[in-house]
């Protein structure tokens, strides 16, 4: 194998090793030593790809939000009402936290390194106020339920979701938990709450 594959390939482990560490235990609680044992990186080779930890979490950061961005875009690409976009890509964060390491730490990371400088929020909140304000302007929500308002919810909502997947116990049960929770309160956002799907299609792309 050429070197250059052989360098991409152990960058990749240390960036998993230590997504899940960082996910589990947060940022100030994981050193680099625990990442380089999970990864089975020797300590040299770690710091031949990341001089320091904080490069180490800028990078997981990174690959985080660009892969809930990209989960983000797909579910905006479905043929459905902006309303029942909104509720799938809660749906689709909540199966990105549940089974990807890298996005759960991104979730963490922005919240306790000021050093990154983004937020999580920010790969995927755009596109629910847009969605928001496009329900709104078609008549989907309630009077009294406004875009702003309804954005501040499902924020809320997504961020009790990356709270409680940094426990594994609870982790399995957010799916049924959200779809709940969805079915508590859209009768009181939704113009027409029986024509949306509350649960997560079966099919994750939405096919």
């Amino acid at each position: 194998m050429p070197s250059q594959q052989r360098a991409e390939r152990t960058r990749q482990r240390l960036v998993r090793a230590a997504a899940t560490e960082f996910a589990r235990h947060g940022y100030d609680a994981t050193s680099l030593v625990r990442i380089s044992k999970r990864a089975g990186v020797t300590m040299g080779g770690l710091a031949f790809h990341f001089r320091a930890k904080l490069d180490l979490a800028k990078a997981i950061y990174t690959d985080g939000a660009a892969a809930t961005r990209a989960a983000v875009i797909q579910v905006g690409e479905r043929d459905q009402t902006p309303l029942q976009s909104v509720i799938d890509i809660t749906h689709t964060l909540a199966r990105l936290l549940t089974e990807d390491p890298t996005v759960r730490a991104a979730g963490r990371l922005s919240q306790e390194v000021e050093q990154v400088q983004a937020s999580w929020a920010d790969s995927w909140m755009p596109r629910v106020r847009e969605l928001l304000r496009q329900a709104g302007r078609q008549r989907l929500l309630r009077p009294s339920a406004e875009p702003e308002t309804v954005g501040l919810l499902v924020r809320y909502l997504v961020s009790g979701m990356e709270m409680a997947t940094r426990d594994d116990e609870d982790r399995p049960g957010l799916p049924r938990r959200l779809t709940a929770i969805w079915d508590m309160v859209l009768p009181g956002i939704a113009n027409d709450p029986e024509r949306l799907r509350t649960a997560a299609p079966a099919d994750p792309s939405g096919a």
